[in-house]
């Protein structure tokens, strides 16, 4: 029975997502689409549960009449089909509601509800810009993820579950009070005016505050996940106290909306518990005066001051929910300030897969500035034939990464466009442009998986022989074989920590080379593939990087100009401009910017004069 319930609601829809509004209301109806259909019988269900709930406290009074009224002997003979119509009620119909409601609400949906919200923004920022991520804490980015999942859910639920109760209990109870005596229902709806005033003045305060403390929370939590993604530049630099410091500042930040709201908290609870005690006294001696004045019964009594009772723990159980929705409210809004985002970098409607048939590559008079006034790329032209081996050569700062970003479009174009065998990459869907791009970079990442997971990453679908062969290929089998995790993983199933963490710089390269050549992109891209390795290591996998740029267009970026000498092409950038083109050898003996570079090379580098402005 529970299982299913809690596969009624599917929690990874396979719809693609759309960027979500940016109001409050309609971000929690987008993502509330599919869940209709169980929210609104829950919430029938609730009302139903309120009106048993209230109609129980009348007949209460009713037993209380009958029994101070009623002769004892004939007693089950006028009233006993109502008692067990009654009980039929209390044993049987009430509990299976109550069964029902908590199936709809627990299994189908507290669970299943926010994780379609979660996967459904998981997959939109997936798909979201370079810019938003280097804009953003990773950490910042997952909590906000998680936060707004819980409150969303919360947020409806409250509404459409839990204020629904409490208006049909509110009413109800106001009906029965009334039907008794008209005077009686006075001091309780004075309380309610005064309740809705106290809760108008302190609510939405708290609201505020939970917006800010959604925003401190993550805040603090984005620098606390620095540190520790960062660890290794914390340790080298000895900056341990330093990041407590900084972690500090933000949990002290965290602190005093916590004060802030705690004081609100106290306020609210003290002004209520005076405000159900003036509502109680009043019924009570209101009633006692009525039932001397012959005009109230005993049992319109015991009623009257039950449901006042019953009242009195219910207000600070709606303060909570209501301060809780408020909480949440705050939560979501923070949420949408980061998930809301327009793609800076979208495929157009009906974008088609891109088609590499050569593997030809065209900037056409490209211009791009990072939405910055000074020019990183120029006006620039350059045509790579197919299967041709260019590298790009310059100071940090030319434009060579940024050259290799705009083709694989991280970012859009400001002016031109880049055509691969004719087809402009902005008109063809992101995911088809990448599958046809392997790229080593410099600074290799890998995912904190396994070191077969890392490799296949390339192809999935790859067999384990050819998963083998690309790492043999890629001079990894070495130490890939020693490899071990603190959970007794080896060799190919050792994970390798966050970011790669466990392994050294030249292991990480060549698991990278590895998961590029299993890839057999037709266009490949270089960015100090070799620089993390040592010579020897160097040397023994050059001859397979060779091999593997056999029948591809290759684009490479080195500062150590040994390692792209031999290319096809070399193409000469300053300031995001080409100045020189041709083979090694033409442009040492031009005796322009190239031949000055090759000259004040020091063990093979570059002499950096600029910093990288734009990479």
């Amino acid at each position: 029975m529970f299982e299913w319930f809690e596969k009624r609601l599917d929690p990874f829809p396979s719809e693609e997502p759309q960027e979500p509004p940016r109001t409050l209301v309609a971000f929690c109806l987008h993502y509330t689409k599919g869940a209709w259909p169980y929210l609104i019988p829950a919430a029938v269900l609730m009302a139903c549960i309120a009106i048993a709930e209230v109609w129980m406290f009348s007949f209460l009074g009713n037993i209380v009449d009958w029994l101070s009224q009623k002769d004892p002997a004939t007693f089950l003979e006028t009233e006993g089909w109502k008692l067990i119509g009654m009980a039929a009620i209390v044993l049987f119909v009430l509990p299976a509601m109550v069964w029902f409601h908590s199936l709809l609400s627990q299994q189908a949906l507290m669970g299943n509800y926010p994780m379609r919200i979660r996967w459904q923004v998981h997959r939109y920022l997936l798909k979201q810009s370079m810019t938003f991520y280097q804009d953003e804490f990773a950490g910042r980015i997952a909590t906000k993820l998680m936060q707004t999942a819980l409150a969303v859910r919360e947020c409806v639920i409250k509404l459409f579950d839990v204020l629904n109760y409490v208006i049909v209990y509110f009413t109800g109870m106001l009906f029965i009070i009334a039907s008794s005596d008209w005077r009686l229902a006075v001091p309780v709806v004075c309380w309610l005016i005064a309740y809705v005033f106290l809760m108008r003045a302190f609510i939405p305060r708290l609201g505020k505050v939970a917006e800010q403390q959604a925003d401190a929370r993550s805040i603090m939590t984005g620098r606390v996940v620095d540190s520790y993604t960062n660890i290794q530049t914390v340790k080298l630099f000895s900056h341990a106290r330093r990041e407590a410091s900084f972690a500090r500042e933000g949990m002290a930040g965290f602190l005093q909306t916590v004060y802030r709201q705690m004081r609100l908290v106290t306020a609210l609870y003290g002004f209520l518990y005076v405000l159900n005690s003036l509502c109680l006294s009043a019924v009570g001696g209101l009633g006692i005066w009525l039932w001397l004045q012959g005009s109230l019964s005993i049992g319109a009594v015991a009623v009257s001051l039950g449901l006042v009772l019953r009242l009195w723990g219910m207000s600070q159980w709606i303060m909570w929910e209501l301060s809780g929705l408020f909480e949440n409210i705050g939560t979501v809004q923070d949420g949408i300030s980061s998930i809301s985002m327009p793609r800076l970098v979208e495929d157009k409607p009906g974008a088609e897969a891109l088609e590499v048939p050569a593997g030809r590559i065209t900037f056409d008079r490209i211009g791009f500035h990072y939405g910055k006034k000074g020019g990183v790329i120029e006006d620039l032209t350059l045509e790579v034939k197919p299967g041709e081996k260019v590298g790009l050569v310059g100071r940090s700062g030319a434009g060579k990464s940024t050259l290799v970003n705009l083709l694989l479009r991280f970012y859009d174009l400001e002016k031109g466009e880049i055509l691969i065998d004719g087809q402009d990459i902005a008109s063809v869907a992101q995911d088809s442009l990448r599958e046809h791009i392997g790229m080593v970079t410099q600074d290799t990442s890998l995912l904190h998986r396994s070191v077969r997971d890392n490799i296949l990453y390339g192809r999935p679908d790859a067999t384990e022989d050819m998963m083998i062969e690309a790492a043999r290929r890629a001079e990894a089998l070495s130490f890939i074989g020693g490899l071990s995790d603190p959970k007794g993983r080896r060799g190919f199933d050792a994970h390798v920590g966050e970011r790669g963490v466990k392994l050294s710089g030249g292991q990480r390269q060549r698991i990278a080379i590895a998961r590029v050549m299993l890839k057999d992109a037709p266009i490949l891209i270089l960015d100090e593939a070799t620089s993390a390795l040592d010579s020897e290591v160097e040397a023994a996998i050059q001859e397979n990087l060779y091999r593997l740029m056999e029948g591809k267009t290759v684009i490479a970026i080195a500062h150590r100009l040994s390692t792209i000498a031999a290319m096809d092409r070399l193409v000469v950038m300053d300031k995001g401009r080409i100045v020189e083109e041709g083979s090694h050898d033409d442009l040492v003996a031009r005796g322009g910017l190239y031949a000055g570079l090759w000259q004040r090379q020091s063990g093979g580098f570059l002499d950096l004069e600029t910093s990288e402005a734009a990479q």
